[in-house]
């Protein structure tokens, strides 16, 4: 709680010192404990309730979890666990719920004896959404009653709600001790908790709100990884209640097949198994003072594995279903195994296979791969709270034994049917080994210097001046006669441009080999000098930002759509590093007279309901303005000044990022809208929704 909220409390005591004393350091640094204060901390504030409630699952407790959105900006995680403790804690006096919902480091998951394996370890997952939370409701199913307990901004009092309830309703903290109320009575056996909290926008902005998509994407994830797990979410905020329920019975392999873009030629292989290994951790005593121990530990390993015919990777990793999006000592595990493993193979095969004298890569082996690495292990270390990484180092081994012996087994197994998809997968390893040394040439032709170097570059290309990457802008037009205008409008030191004829090749569909063909598209990967496909290398990229400028009509967006095609499947780093933008060119222009010797002013408009709320303001105002308004039908009906002012000049004018936030989702939407199967599309066009693609 900040200090000012505490000087205003006549009740202001050293009780609420003691609480807060710890939650003030989560609310001045928050990006130590949940990474950023943007959407993404928002929605890890979310997880770490929602991995408390799964851990009870995982650890036997309970089969279902509901998840509540509502459109006041709170949220609600309920469970059919045990229940959060509701009895004193011997040491601090304080009720279980408080101990876990105020203080860091506290919790069930550090002796051992609650919980063998859980996501959370570091014990300040509920108290850090606490301190960063305007108000915070428990509710805990327990011994019979409903318990009831409330926070402020981590403090612990009473809200007199009028009503709804509301982190605005008057609050009255606690002062001399706590208070857990019992709120009625539940059936005998009936346990669980219910967390309901509204993240604090002095923290997160008044403009946060909770993915739905992403939220729809963890949840399939969480029950594809706990089989048998009920996940219900249920979004209250359009007014109806949108609701999604998970339940999957299969396990990582039916995971696996859900993941893959791809049809298989290998696999899906699980491999099973597990290790030992001693490590010295901090234990308490029974005076509560920490002392070294050495403890074994036992690490748990599931993998599965899947080639498919593409090349694209599909790579997961997790430790006790927490995802680590960064890899770890596990993940490296997992790749020295598969790697010393299929080396091993294609050198034992190397005459059938014409291996000749080159080694396979990291990539060869990974083309079109999707795989899964699961391990469980009590206490983990993770670098960070955000448990984006995992640290122990001791778990690479165990994980490299049971992938190198489990895929081993598979290469050389006399089934029938296992023996043929190792044929395959070996010459497909060996095939994208040849295909990437000779494209090194290609790769070679296509870099910056090369290109500079033999004056190959289009001579269609109105290069700038500045060699400085950040500050240069390469302008993608449509046409040579907007190329006429951006010419006199853009500024030569800092900005390029290239001008494309028409509608390119539609490269969700054409071959590599088409593409490369196509003298726009090669045109295009010329110019950015970095390569494309695999061999792509965004630090050689020629210009710090790529802006499409096409017409703002139909057939501009449609030239806008097969561009992005084109960056999304073969510059896709490009995309990712947020260098791709496209410009937005305004549709109105309208000139407002004004008396006597005042020039008039120009207004431009974006869209029709913005000219039509400008018209509106200009009557309420008693203005009036020239008739009839200029629409533009396209960039080349701009003059070099107003081209410049709109779309060109970076003080001025309107970009918009293109991101890629969900690869699945985005490659999904791009197959349907560009790729070969109609009857998809044209279900979807007769349906006019242009909402979330299920994937």
């Amino acid at each position: 709680m900040e200090g000012s909220d505490v000087a205003k409390s006549d009740d202001y005591s050293a009780r609420h010192l003691s609480v807060l004393e710890g939650l003030e350091a989560v609310r001045k640094r928050p990006g130590m404990y949940i990474g950023s204060t943007d959407s993404r901390g928002l929605m890890h504030c979310l997880w770490e309730i929602i991995d408390n409630s799964v851990d009870e699952a995982i650890a036997g407790f309970g089969n279902r979890i509901d998840i509540d959105v509502y459109s006041d900006g709170s949220v609600q995680v309920t469970d059919s666990g045990r229940g959060v403790p509701v009895d004193k804690e011997p040491r601090t006096g304080l009720s279980g719920v408080e101990l876990v919902f105020t203080k860091l480091h506290a919790g069930g998951k550090f002796g051992g004896a609650s919980y063998q394996a859980s996501g959370g370890l570091h014990g300040v997952g509920a108290s850090v959404v606490n301190a960063l939370s305007s108000r915070l409701d428990v509710e805990v199913d327990r011994d019979g009653k409903t318990w009831a307990m409330s926070f402020r901004r981590g403090e612990p009092g009473r809200f007199t709600d009028s009503g709804d309830k509301s982190p605005d309703a008057p609050f009255e903290p606690f002062v001399k001790s706590s208070d857990l109320v019992p709120m009625g009575s539940v059936k005998k056996g009936v346990t669980g908790t219910r967390v309901r909290y509204w993240p604090d926008p002095q923290v997160f902005g008044r403009d946060g709100s909770f993915s739905l998509d992403d939220l729809l994407s963890r949840a399939r994830q969480t029950a594809f990884l706990v089989p048998g797990l009920h996940l219900a979410i249920h979004d209250h905020r359009t007014g109806t209640t949108e609701s999604h329920e998970f339940h999957f019975e299969g396990g990582l392999v039916e995971y696996a097949e859900f993941l893959a873009p791809d049809e298989a030629v290998a696999g899906p292989w699980r491999f099973v198994g597990e290790g030992t290994f001693t490590e010295t951790v901090p234990v308490l005593d029974d005076l509560g003072h920490l002392e070294q121990r050495d403890v074994e530990r036992v690490c748990e390993v599931d993998v599965v594995v899947r080639w498919g015919t593409g090349y694209d990777t599909v790579m997961r990793s997790f430790v006790n279903i927490i995802q680590t999006p960064k890899g770890g000592s596990h993940q490296a595990g997992f790749d020295l195994g598969l790697m010393k493993t299929v080396r091993h193979e294609v050198e034992k095969n190397a005459r059938r296979l014409k291996v000749g004298n080159d080694k396979l890569d990291k990539d060869d082996v990974l083309a079109g791969l999707t795989a899964i690495v699961t391990v469980r292990v009590a206490e983990p270390q993770f670098e960070g709270q955000t448990k984006e990484v995992l640290g122990t180092p001791a778990i690479r081994g165990i994980v490299q034994n049971v992938v190198s012996q489990g895929l081993s087994d598979m290469l050389t197994s006399g089934k029938r049917d296992t023996k043929a998809q190792s044929q395959v997968l070996l010459e497909k390893v060996v095939s994208e080994m040849k295909t990437r040394i000779s494209a090194r040439t290609l790769k070679d032709t296509q870099r910056r210097k090369n290109a500079l170097e033999n004056s190959s570059l289009p001579t269609k290309l109105v290069d700038c001046r500045s060699k400085e990457v950040d500050s240069t802008e390469l302008f993608i037009v449509e046409g040579d006669s907007a190329l006429g205008t951006a010419k006199l409008a853009r500024d030569s030191e800092h900005q390029a441009l290239l001008p494309i004829r028409g509608k390119i090749l539609n490269t969700q569909k054409a071959s590599v080999s088409d593409m490369l063909s196509n003298a726009e598209c090669a045109a295009i990967i010329q110019v950015i000098g970095a390569g494309s496909g695999r061999t792509f290398e965004v630090e050689q990229a020629r210009y710090g930002k790529i802006i499409i400028m096409s017409d703002a009509d139909v057939d501009g967006a449609h030239i806008r759509t097969l561009l992005l095609t084109l960056f999304f499947r073969y510059m896709r780093p490009l995309v990712e590093a947020g260098r791709v933008f496209a410009a937005v060119p305004p549709l109105h222009r309208v000139v407002v007279n004004n008396r006597g010797a005042t020039p008039n002013d120009i207004i431009y408009t974006y869209s029709e309901a913005e000219l039509t709320a400008v018209l509106a303001d200009l009557e309420k105002r008693g203005k009036t303005y020239q008739e009839p308004i200029q629409r533009y039908k396209g960039l080349g009906e701009m003059d070099a000044e107003q081209l410049a002012d709109t779309t060109m000049l970076p003080s001025n004018r309107m970009l918009r990022r293109v991101r890629v936030a969900d690869a699945e989702a985005a490659a999904a939407m791009f197959e349907l809208l560009m790729g070969n199967e109609v009857a998809p599309r044209r279900e979807f066009i007769a349906r006019g929704d242009p909402g979330r693609i299920d994937v």
